[in-house]
């Protein structure tokens, strides 16, 4: 029991370097496809949209949302992993720490900002990969989408279209930005993933990700092994 309780820890201590490259790699692949300036994928055109009507940040508006949309999940019956709260706050962290770094700017020319854009949808790829492999829990936004498809019976797909599309919508109304970067996220973003899934090994149906129920359970068994070793070295 003390050996398997050690491999536990040891194999969620080697997932974290992998979850936060994740992280990174989305909050980078957010930005450039902001900056490219030809417009977003539907969650980062609501995003956006809600910086331009309140004092929040890109990233903390990322993060707002997440959590509400955590939350809806829950109430949904979906227990969310630590990954996907982790995903939750920091992803906005990430992206309000890079962009503070000044590092991406938007190209003069309508060839390096469909080249921007086309970089952040294949760095967004790449960083949902790494954190989905860690398998500690999806984003929050996958979570929503797997809750409404138990709830209503619906494919994933119908599901998945609506919620993007309502973020779409509403975004737009909001001032968010929609262009042709809209249109281009939206069709490339499947393909990049299913490439990054084929290339990295990861299979979501094989997949099995640990929830923070099962988290909880593995701490709570080592704080029960500290506190029955104490008590042991007392008498």
């Amino acid at each position: 029991m003390e050996k398997e309780l050690k491999n536990r820890w040891l194999s969620f201590a080697a997932k974290l370097p992998t979850l936060f490259m994740g992280f990174v790699l989305c909050a980078a692949g957010l930005l450039m496809m902001r900056d490219a300036g030809l417009g977003m994928n539907p969650w980062g055109v609501f995003h956006v949209g809600l910086t331009m009507h309140t004092p929040l940040t890109f990233g903390q508006a990322t993060q707002l949302v997440g959590l509400v949309i955590l939350m809806m999940s829950v109430f949904l019956g979906i227990i969310p992993g630590l990954g996907s709260i982790l995903n939750m706050f920091f992803v906005g962290f990430f992206v309000d720490a890079i962009d503070r770094l000044g590092i991406i700017s938007t190209p003069n020319n309508f060839g390096g900002k469909l080249g921007l854009l086309l970089l952040g949808v294949l760095v967004l790829g790449w960083g949902t990969f790494f954190y989905l492999r860690a398998q500690l829990g999806a984003g929050p936004r996958d979570g929503l989408m797997e809750g409404l498809v138990k709830m209503l019976k619906r494919p994933v797909s119908m599901i998945r279209g609506s919620i993007e599309f309502m973020a779409l919508i509403i975004g737009y109304i909001l001032g968010g930005p929609v262009g042709i970067g809209t249109l281009i996220t939206a069709t490339t973003i499947g393909f990049v993933l299913q490439m990054a899934f084929r290339l990295g090994g990861y299979n979501t149906r094989e997949s099995r990700h640990m929830d923070c129920m099962e988290f909880y359970q593995m701490v709570k068994a080592t704080f029960y092994k500290s506190k029955t070793a104490a008590n042991a070295e007392g008498d």
